[in-house]
């Protein structure tokens, strides 16, 4: 069974041609109106989500299908009473396909193990391939191609976003430039940079990593950041991490460090004032709207991509 569990367990010319699907679908979405006809979608949530629960649940019911919205706090799963395994062999019997938004990546590789449909990773504690999917195809749309685009990725860089970037630029033959704060808490896991540097390689590009923002930024065509609270840091932490990752702020002084035709992403939530200005998300080199707006456009072409590989449509 093929699913979508990190952008890794892909091919780069499978994502391209995703892409390419997600930009089809956009340009003509009356020709997708009803391949997903009688098609079920379960969403299982353990964290919350605004993007990704309305993308999906729009995307199936524009496409002619239907979602179930799945609250694991409300459910046998959540209150550890029924397993992952009898969990994934249960709802494999009833929907065609299932996403799932949790906390530990173990947990959607157990499901995935078990599961007899396609899995879609909505997010986990170590990936989130759905985001960047988006992200390469807003960034086409701007750019026109993604070979030999540099992107920087300013601030908190031990997460599931810059993970996913990284791997996802590789296979996209994008060089990325990373600018965080020192420690094993900020930087991006060794494991991924190690990984990812052999497939930047194999592409001809290069995973840089800086302490410095103003160096990283330098001569980019995209600079990305994120949150600096992720969902899983306690709120009492803000103080302190924001000491920690001012420098790396995406400020007008930054962007002037970038190519003048730099775009500017963040994957919301954002935070005016914290990882970004003002001046620089509201402003005229900002694309983080569209970016969330194809988070419809490419998970639609997911679902398409994993149900026919599955023999589903």
């Amino acid at each position: 069974m093929q699913h979508l569990l990190t952008l890794s367990d892909w091919t780069s010319e499978c994502m391209i041609e995703t892409l390419d699907l997600a930009a089809e679908i956009k340009a003509h979405p009356g020709r997708f109106a009803d391949v997903m006809q009688r098609k079920t979608l379960l969403m299982i949530f353990e964290k919350p989500s605004l993007r990704t629960r309305l993308s999906f649940e729009t995307g199936m019911t524009q496409m002619g299908g239907h979602a179930i919205y799945y609250d694991t706090s409300q459910s046998p799963m959540g209150a550890g009473k029924e397993t992952l395994h009898d969990t994934a062999k249960t709802f494999s019997r009833y929907v065609d396909i299932v996403m799932a938004r949790l906390f530990r990546h173990a947990d959607l590789e157990e499901i995935a193990t078990y599961a007899t449909i396609p899995v879609i990773n909505a997010l986990t504690d170590m990936a989130h391939p759905c985001q960047i999917l988006a992200d390469l195809q807003t960034i086409r749309e701007k750019k026109g191609a993604l070979a030999g685009l540099k992107l920087t990725y300013l601030g908190d860089s031990y997460n599931n976003v810059t993970h996913s970037l990284m791997v996802g630029c590789a296979m996209a033959g994008m060089h990325i430039a990373i600018g965080c704060p020192k420690g094993d808490e900020y930087e991006p896991a060794p494991e991924f940079v190690t990984a990812t540097r052999a497939l930047a390689e194999k592409a001809g590009v290069r995973v840089d990593i800086y302490h410095d923002a103003m160096q990283a930024a330098s001569g980019a065509d995209v600079v990305y950041t994120d949150s600096w609270m992720s969902y899983h840091i306690p709120k009492e932490k803000l103080e302190g991490r924001v000491k920690v990752f001012m420098p790396y702020q995406v400020n007008e002084a930054v962007m002037q460090h970038a190519a003048r035709d730099a775009i500017f992403m963040n994957c919301l939530p954002a935070m005016r004032g914290y990882e970004q200005t003002s001046g620089v998300i509201d402003g005229p080199q900002s694309v983080v709207f569209d970016q969330a707006e194809n988070r419809l456009h490419a998970q639609k072409a997911v679902l398409l991509t994993l149900m026919r590989l599955a023999g589903r449509l």
